[in-house]
């Protein structure tokens, strides 16, 4: 279709418009009525916008509605109407088809729109018509807004909503292609609202105390005004760096002449003085061609260098889903008026409107006010600004709003999202990679202003600074960003100048974080892990407790008058009830049980005709043993019956598919916990996670580009790539033939002069590779692979020392022998034709020591070839379909039940003598319906507390109940624990203990072995009282066991009851992880409850001499120099952390020098680990119970870990 050909109708109401004669618009008296049809027209137009591209190719916008905007604004309804028509047309391409259309027809259709739109915009680069506009948009602000109408408001909007739409079209590269400095439609747009005092009136809505709702129109206007402006640029403008730009441009362009004349050079030596037609072959001796012949090269020795196999051939194309995502563009040098008047609206917004508009942006996108996705508007403003304040002088206090943990998280919060999203809406990668970006370059700008408020001269800046960074520090998901936007870097979706940014990012991070961790002697981060465990089941859920007789009594008192009404035929009774599930796998000769259960629920339920019908229906259904009463049986009878059924101790139980659903539940279902600790940071191992394939393989895919780079970039990435392999030794990690290659360009290159810190590393890698390479032959081939650190480890120190040392050491596995191997081939074929036997079970009951878990076995007979998968192998699940109990079973129940009631593991037994395989929970619910117990504690497994076990003498020795389940124990445990500091209620405030408080608790938990933990705590309660006294501050003091017998001691009911007693304080939150001494204790009450723990006998062996102070919190000051507010109890903002010098749910070894515990400093440090055999030697000399202790949690650890 022709769109220069209009459509009648719409050709004749665009003609009713009026006319143009030299610069005076004359208009039709039907002009309001034909600007209204427009509107309609364009409500009703199809997916192809043919509407649009008519009164675009017809220039209607330029020729007719922009003149009657400049001639007759007066008129306020052909204003509103034209205002209204010209939002419309001017509305961004990408609202009108919803994205860019993959097809040609529509893609076609899309270019042709936005090429109207590119014109129109040319159109509005007229100081009259923005004239008009501003003039309108004053007059309406001027208006109080008691005055101002509805239609005004949407005026307002309509204006704004105009200029966004034509500030927002795109520029057309195929016309604007001048250099840097010259005027584009988008600079004259720019100058044409400046002129106008357009800008003006958007730093008056930005900062207006009454026009708080236009805060995003405007935020996104000013961010459309800045698109192709650097804020590094516009911060240097006018302050003499005219000559540095003069500078950057003669550097380029001397680098360029460099490689000119290196190349100029290159090819004169290849160019022979006297010219041979003949240009010689000759044969490359160990180079083979297509067969097993030399290769023949016909052209001349200087172009030898350049011959490759693949001269001549096809150039492979690359699939469009494997092509790099393409670049933005490039921020582009406007003219120099232009970016003057930015410069200063800059400087205004910053000081008059910035804090004020992004803290109400920020609440609306908070409260949901906004509409999708506008935040990135707040994240490139606040990239924006502050890089252009902290250019431009720094001042705080003009970007104080968004600088703080507050923002940090905000950014953090949609980054992630952003990284989520694009991980899952694979089709929109891209546009959530872009989004991405933005939320990257505020984190990196945050990340610079606060390391530009470290080198403020204001003291009261740099605590600001150091408060923020032991937050951003502290916490986990800061820590964790990085690491994983490298390692989900994908090209094809995030273009390379994303990866520039994250390269520089993390520089800055790493750089910080090792200028924080250098100033103190330790630092204490949050650590998270995640927990799983199965989810306990509700004991209501498993045996509902039933009515009491006098309930019963009440209930059948309310029962028999409308039983004789239904036995007399007054009610009538239902006739479609059946006593049995034919549908069922059980018979029908056993489900009069389960006619029962149904008979009595109705009967509960005041159901009376419902349980008459079934007591009728299940008698001739099952009329042996007359069970549900004799055939002739009258009223009095069934009354009868029907009162023993709702008096009998039935044994409830769940229907067939609830109890199915209720065992995969049991064995299946699993509940996540995050478990927040703290440990203490060590900057090297933060560094190690970095030292990794996807890491190491980004920097290089940056480096590629290096002479397109900046400095700072090539820069950013060499230091990282010097972290990794020299900070940590592993030089190796580099060793890869796409970087040796880098290297290989580099060095040859002619301007390589200007990248001295890349040539300097290519010299150091190169010769650490071919050190090793001259005792490692292997080097070479491991060129072809990326490396992680355990490969890495292999090639440097030798490839079986990683294997000797987990065989030593964390493996335990014993290697498969041929006669092993050959033997489990044997039983394998013995026992595969065995129908209805788990063919590992067999294999394991045969197999000879050393004994094998189903796991090796399965993993044995993938590798051996003998089946595809683990999943060959599947469980036997250990729920039943069996509901029903025959009498035969009952009484085998009842039995073992008598004969296993005096033993230790009651329910153990039973389980392994039942002749019918049955779930635990279904054995534990017939005993509680049989009788046999009344409460499930009875079928627990027995065990004895330390020193109370059966033997000579304590036969009557109360005994503590325990789970079968472990993890049952220890949760029972700890309930049983919550419960008891339950009851002992919160502590108050300014509590203080008693004159011999705990006195005797103390002697009984010394005669138990804990004098050393005792000792420990009167040491620290007496080192605190000296401080008090001698700093004259009080400031709580956290109880940090630094050995494992005070780790244990504290982890004990009754050690936690005697701090209580002594007034000391639990954490109080999640962020605590240590008791406390409170501050409100005097020096004299301290001393008075070390005293009451004071024990005067004689020590035991081994008892600890000099005992540790508690440290302080390394990062804090101290005592003296600590401001108000800071230590207190009072609940602040910003908690500082409290530092954890042991790191829980690990394995501890901490050996104390005597001498740092009786000089008692708080700075003082645990001693290193000792080497790996006397760690063995110390083991063999611990106790029998906690050597075994902690065999088991490494078990449970190494299982969490598989």
């Amino acid at each position: 279709m022709d769109w220069y050909m209009m459509n009648c109708e719409l050709l004749a109401t665009c003609s009713a418009l009026g006319y143009l004669e030299g610069d005076v618009y004359h208009r039709e008296p039907d002009c309001l009525e034909s600007v209204k049809d427009l509107i309609r027209y364009l409500r009703h137009e199809d997916e192809t916008r043919d509407v649009r591209q008519q009164l675009g190719a017809a220039q209607i916008l330029q020729n007719d509605l922009l003149p009657i905007l400049v001639q007759y604004p007066q008129d306020k309804v052909l204003f509103d109407a034209v205002v209204r028509l010209m939002v419309n047309l001017t509305q961004p391409a990408l609202l009108c088809f919803g994205k860019v259309p993959p097809d040609a027809t529509s893609r076609h259709h899309f270019l042709q729109v936005l090429s109207y739109l590119q014109a129109y915009k040319e159109a509005f680069a007229s100081e009259k018509v923005f004239g008009v506009l501003s003039e309108k948009l004053y007059d309406l602000l001027q208006l109080d807004w008691e005055q101002r109408q509805e239609e005004d408001t949407l005026l307002i909007e309509r204006i704004l909503l105009l200029v966004r739409n034509v500030l927002h079209v795109p520029p057309d590269p195929t016309e604007e292609q001048g250099v840097d400095g010259d005027a584009s439609v988008h600079d004259r747009v720019l100058w044409a609202l400046h002129i106008s005092g357009m800008d003006d009136l958007l730093k008056f809505l930005a900062s207006a105390q009454g026009e708080q709702q236009w805060a995003l129109h405007v935020l996104e206007i000013i961010s459309l005004m800045f698109r192709d402006q650097s804020p590094e640029e516009l911060a240097a403008l006018g302050q003499g760096q005219a000559a540095a730009e003069h500078g950057e441009d003669t550097q380029e362009l001397e680098t360029l002449r460099q490689r000119e004349l290196a190349e100029r050079r290159a090819r004169a030596l290849q160019r022979p003085s006297r010219h041979s037609r003949f240009g010689g072959s000759y044969v490359l001796q160990g180079l083979k061609a297509i067969g097993d012949r030399d290769v023949v090269f016909h052209k001349g020795l200087h172009n030898l260098k350049s011959y490759s196999h693949d001269l001549g051939k096809e150039t492979r194309r690359v699939p469009r889903r494997c092509q790099a995502a393409p670049e933005a563009e490039p921020p582009r040098r406007s003219a120099r008026n232009v970016r003057l008047f930015l410069r200063h609206f800059c400087q205004d917004f910053l000081e008059g409107c910035y804090n004020r508009l992004m803290l109400l942006v920020k609440d609306q996108l908070v409260r949901e006010k906004a509409q999708q996705h506008d935040e990135t508007y707040y994240l490139w403003a606040t990239a924006f600004f502050m890089a252009f304040n902290r250019r431009r002088g720094f001042r705080p206090e003009l970007v104080s709003e968004t600088v703080g943990v507050r923002a940090f998280h905000f950014i953090e919060q949609n980054l992630t999202t952003y990284y989520e999203m694009a991980l899952m809406d694979k089709k929109e990668a891209v546009t959530w990679a872009r989004r991405m970006h933005l939320a990257l370059k505020a984190y990196q700008e945050l990340l610079r202003t606060v390391q530009e408020m470290d080198r403020s001269p204001e003291q009261a800046v740099r605590d600001s600074s150091q408060v923020i960074k032991s937050n951003i520090f502290y916490l986990m998901e800061y820590r964790e960003l990085f690491l994983a936007l490298f390692r989900k870097f994908d090209e094809t979706k995030q273009p390379r100048s994303f990866l520039r940014d994250l390269v520089e990012t993390a520089h800055l991070f790493l750089r910080m974080l090792e200028h924080f961790c250098r100033g103190r002697a330790s630092l204490v981060v949050q650590s998270k892990r995640v927990r799983r465990r199965k989810k306990p089941r509700t004991p209501a859920a498993l045996a509902p407790q039933p009515p009491s007789a006098v309930e019963l009594e009440e209930l059948w008192a309310g029962l028999d008058p409308q039983i004789q009404a239904c036995l007399q035929g007054e009610v009538p009774l239902p006739e479609d009830v059946v006593p049995f599930d034919a549908a069922s796998e059980t018979p029908v000769e056993e489900q009069r049980t389960e006619a029962l259960l149904r008979i009595q629920g109705c009967l509960r339920d005041a159901q009376v005709p419902q349980a008459l019908r079934l007591l009728r229906s299940a008698r001739d259904v099952w009329p042996e043993g007359d069970v549900f009463g004799p055939p002739d049986a009258g009223p009095p009878e069934e009354t009868r019956l029907l009162r023993e059924i709702l008096f009998a101790p039935l044994p409830w139980h769940a229907p067939p598919e609830a109890e199915e659903l209720e065992e995969e539940e049991e064995e299946e279902e699993e509940e996540e916990t995050m478990q927040v600790s703290e440990k203490e940071f060590n900057f090297l191992d933060y560094l190690k996670r970095f030292a990794c394939p996807p890491v190491v393989r980004a920097l290089v895919l940056l480096l590629r580009g290096y002479a397109r780079n900046s400095p700072r970039t090539n820069h950013c990435a060499a230091r990282l790539l010097h972290r990794l392999a020299r900070d940590l030794h592993m030089e190796a990690l580099l060793f890869q033939l796409s970087l040796f290659a880098l290297f290989h360009r580099l060095l040859n290159d002619p301007a390589a002069g200007a990248h001295q810190e890349l040539v300097a590393l290519a010299k150091f890698v190169l010769g650490k590779f071919f050190a090793l390479a001259a005792t490692n032959k292997k080097a070479f081939v491991e060129l072809l692979f990326w490396k992680s650190p355990a490969a890495v480890r292999e090639m440097t120190e030798g490839y079986g020392s990683l294997r000797e040392e987990e065989g030593a050491g964390r493996s335990r596995v014993p290697p498969w022998t041929p006669q092993e191997e050959q033997e489990l081939r044997e039983l394998y074929w013995k026992y595969k034709e065995v129908e209805g036997e788990d063919i590992i079970a067999a294999i394991l009951a045969h197999l000879p020591a050393p004994g094998r878990t189903r796991r090796q076995v399965v993993k044995q007979l993938v590798r051996l070839g003998l089946a595809s998968s683990a999943k060959d192998f599947p469980r036997e699940r250990k729920g039943t379909h069996l509901v029903l109990w025959t009498q035969e079973q009952e009484e085998e129940l009842t039995r073992l039940f008598e004969e296993f009631q005096g033993s230790e593991d009651v329910l153990g037994n039973i389980m392994k003598h039942l002749t019918a395989r049955r779930s635990r929970a279904r054995v534990v619910e017939k005993l509680l319906g049989l009788g046999l117990v009344s409460e499930r504690k009875e079928l627990y497994k027995k065990r004895w507390r330390k020193g109370h076990g059966p033997g000579p003498g304590t036969a009557g020795a109360p005994v503590v109940p325990a789970q079968d389940s472990s993890a049952e124990d220890r949760d029972s445990e700890e309930e049983e624990e919550e419960e008891d500091e339950a009851e002992e209620g919160p502590m108050e405030g300014h509590w203080a203990p008693e004159e011999g408080a705990g006195q005797g608790l103390a002697h009984r938990l010394h005669q138990e072995g804990l004098a050393g933990p005792l000792q420990w705590l009167e040491n620290c309660l007496r080192r605190t009282a000296g401080d008090r006294e001698e700093d004259g501050v009080s400031h709580p003091v956290p109880l940090v066991p630094l050995s494992e017998e005070n780790e244990d001691a504290m982890e004990d009911r009754r050690f936690r009851a005697l701090l209580r007693r002594l007034g000391l304080r639990p954490p109080a939150n999640e962020q605590e992880s240590f008791w406390r001494i409170p501050a409100a204790l005097t020096p004299q009450q301290l001393r008075r409850a070390a005293a009451s723990i004071a024990h005067y006998g004689p020590d035991p062996p081994g008892s600890p001499k000099g005992l540790l102070e508690p440290p302080r919190c390394p990062q804090d000051p101290t005592p003296e120099q600590l401001p108000a507010g800071l230590g207190s109890d009072s609940e602040s903002e910003e908690p500082v952390p409290v530092p954890s010098l042991v790191q829980p749910g690990t394995k501890r070894r901490r050996e104390l020098n005597s001498e740092d515990e009786d000089d008692g400093s708080s700075g003082a440090e645990p001693a290193p680990a000792a080497p790996r055999a006397e760690e063995d030697e110390d083991e063999d000399l611990e106790p029998l119970g906690r050597r075994k202790r902690i065999r088991c949690v490494e078990e449970e650890e190494e299982e969490e870990e598989d």
